[in-house]
């Protein structure tokens, strides 16, 4: 556990930092184009209009997180269900994923409290509520369904598109477009949680614990279904990195070398 944290701290602390920066853009944008006040909210009252630029916004903080120098260092996982399956796939230490899922969970609440401390009446209008994912209008069941299969969505995706030489290098791309995407048509349902993490500091703050076991379940199993589909598929994962075309350290299991030399055979380099 100590030499984890004396040679991996770093990679901690960012996961921590990506976070509790997306829960920063969350809030921020959920509060401009939700709070009532809002001139977002006058000038587009179509409500699935603003969802779906919540989205966008969303799916490019995610992408700006990913290909920024601190993701590109740990990983960009930012969320214990992805860091898990990771493990699960041989790539992580056991200590490292403890750490990792730690400072998800510490970054995704700590990014909440500070946009709480800066404008806590607007983070805590009903139209806002401290962005909570709680199940949607369907019940308990759909929202559990649709966590599930988003969860599971993302993780293969991932997966697919990082061991793939010529496709590898867009990994964060497929990621953002899937977070926009179920941001603007699944949110209904479940709130779009995917992460633990995520769920947990925005209920942590508001103190809004509704059906919170599902965001705390159902992206874990999915993922590790996710996990267990790729390994049977006799695949090989090369690396836990979301981008891995830099010069960052890697801290993981990584293979990357032999992807690499399968891109450049297969581009003719």
């Amino acid at each position: 556990m100590l030499r984890a944290l004396r040679s991996h701290w770093p990679e901690y602390l960012i996961e921590a930092a990506l976070l509790g920066l997306f829960m920063i853009s969350a809030s921020v944008f959920t509060i401009l184009l939700e709070y009532p006040a809002s001139p977002a909210v006058t000038m587009l009252p179509d409500a699935f209009l603003r969802r779906m630029l919540i989205g966008i916004a969303m799916g490019v903080t995610a992408l700006a997180l990913i290909l920024s120098p601190i993701g590109k260092r740990s990983g960009a996982h930012f969320n214990p269900a992805v860091s898990l399956a990771f493990w699960r796939l041989g790539k992580m230490e056991n200590w490292d994923t403890a750490f990792y899922v730690i400072s998800q969970f510490l970054g995704g609440a700590a990014g909440v409290v500070l946009v709480a401390v800066a404008v806590p009446q607007l983070l805590s209008d009903p139209s806002v509520l401290y962005i909570v994912t709680v199940p949607g209008r369907a019940g308990i069941a759909v929202a559990f369904a649709a966590e599930f299969a988003i969860s599971l969505i993302m993780m293969m995706t991932i997966l697919q598109v990082s061991n793939l030489p010529n496709l590898a290098r867009y990994t964060p791309f497929f990621a953002a477009a899937l977070v926009a995407a179920f941001v603007t048509f699944e949110a209904p349902l479940s709130g779009m949680s995917m992460n633990p993490a995520r769920t947990f500091g925005s209920a942590y703050v508001g103190h809004i614990w509704t059906a919170f076991w599902i965001y705390m379940i159902a992206p874990i199993l999915a993922m590790q279904l996710a996990a267990t589909i790729f390994r049977l598929s006799g695949r090989t994962v090369h690396c836990a990195k979301l981008h891995h075309h830099n010069g960052e350290r890697c801290i993981f299991h990584c293979a990357f070398g032999k992807l690499l030399e399968k891109e450049r055979a297969e581009s003719g380099g």
